[in-house]
């Protein structure tokens, strides 16, 4: 996106914010876009992060990538909490 030409520090802190602002706008596809990139430029995703993505898909109803996040969290040894089950639960409602 467009952090990486404005000069702002990619870090897990900067990049959970973000999610969770498209999150917050409704912009579900840029936070999974978001959440990917932090792989690709090797910044640790964790608990906090992966409850933005899941929230963001929940609040778009996207159920489907909700809980594909949501067991990637799993594969990826990353703690769930009760945000995220939360947010996995809201989003098959």
């Amino acid at each position: 996106l467009e952090m990486a030409d404005s000069g702002v520090e990619w870090d897990t802190i900067t990049c959970s914010a973000a999610v969770s602002a498209c999150a917050n706008g409704d912009q579900w596809a840029h936070a999974l876009q978001l959440f990917r990139e932090m792989a690709h430029g090797r910044v640790q995703r964790n608990s906090t992060t992966h409850s933005a993505a899941v929230s963001a898909c929940e609040k778009s109803v996207q159920w489907v990538q909700a809980l594909l996040l949501f067991h990637e969290m799993a594969d990826s040894r990353v703690e769930r909490n009760t945000i995220t089950y939360s947010a996995a639960v809201s989003a098959c409602e």
